[in-house]
């Protein structure tokens, strides 16, 4: 019985090991394959072209030649054209540029700014950009001081002496304090008052000098925008057009469909088939070898009882 087991086990594992082997032709990974960016027909239906854009990554082993029927038409390859296909990019872009002006005035700004401009991208797109006029803005680009001395004069009249107590030493000016500086004096006309004489009379005009610092627009930063379309064409893909012409289909008679069958019968691929039933046998065999040794077995058992 043990011996039975050891060969059935065999025979199964010799089927498994088979298997595999009997379908890996039929199983084998086919090239890449390339599809069509675009396919067209003529009237007629003679003549169809695909069409395949290819990086250079693809491989153009990939493109589909064999025959192929449609619309009652027969289509073989009679032509495979190459050529080098331009790739054209384009979007929209928008630029800002800045630049210096001494003035805001609007007019000399725009002088500034030429309505149209050339840009170039980083990643090489190129085209012409057109001012925004919303855009421009004008500000202030930084701010410098300056000093300079200023100086006022107050008269102080009907003074009774040429002394300066008599004279503030300070004054505000504009938010300014000034010191004084210089004294000048005036004799007043001596009067009376009631035929008494009164004494001389000064007028004091008085000098103050003091500085004033101030701060100013040293100039201004222009920006703005110009925007457009930036392109380019790069030659990185390749066009591959397979021409394939038809011949139109003629109806079947009913003799040569019988031809046609026998015909298909003679091109199946009969190893294929005939591989599943070797299998079948080979088990089979091992079974009845298996059976066959069982059998000797107890025939051998059954002299030796007899003996």
């Amino acid at each position: 019985m043990k011996r039975l087991t050891t060969v059935c086990a065999l025979a199964l594992a010799l089927t498994m090991a088979l298997a595999p082997a009997a379908h890996a032709a039929e199983w084998a990974d086919p090239a890449q394959v390339c599809y069509p960016t675009s396919v067209t027909r003529n009237e007629d239906g003679t003549e169809i072209r695909k069409i395949y854009d290819l990086s250079p990554e693809d491989d153009p082993v990939g493109i589909p030649r064999s025959d192929f029927q449609q619309d009652g038409y027969h289509y073989t390859l009679v032509d495979l054209l190459k050529q080098e296909l331009p790739e054209h990019e384009s979007r929209q872009h928008t630029e800002t540029v800045t630049l210096e002006s001494k003035s805001k005035d609007m007019a000399s700004v725009l002088a500034l700014l030429p309505q149209e401009k050339e840009f170039i991208t980083e990643d090489g797109l190129a085209g012409i950009l057109t001012l925004r006029l919303d855009t421009v803005q004008v500000e202030p680009s930084g701010y410098a001081s300056s000093t300079k001395q200023v100086s006022t004069t107050r008269s102080y009249p009907n003074l009774a002496g040429q002394d300066t107590q008599y004279i503030p030493k300070t004054i505000q000016d504009g938010g300014r304090t000034l010191t004084l500086q210089d004294v000048s004096w005036q004799t007043d006309n001596t009067g009376s008052l009631d035929g008494y004489a009164l004494g001389d009379r000064y007028t004091a005009v008085a000098t103050y000098t003091g500085s004033a610092t101030s701060s100013y627009i040293k100039g201004y930063t222009v920006s703005a925008d110009y925007t457009g379309t930036v392109s380019r064409i790069a030659l990185n893909k390749t066009r591959y057009v397979a021409i394939f012409e038809g011949t139109p289909l003629q109806p079947a008679e009913p003799a040569e469909e019988i031809s046609d069958i026998n015909a298909s019968a003679s091109g199946f691929n009969w190893p294929l088939l005939l591989v599943p039933l070797g299998l079948i046998a080979a088990a089979g065999g091992g079974i009845g070898i298996a059976l066959f040794l069982k059998r000797r077995n107890e025939l051998a058992e059954g002299s030796d009882g007899d003996a």
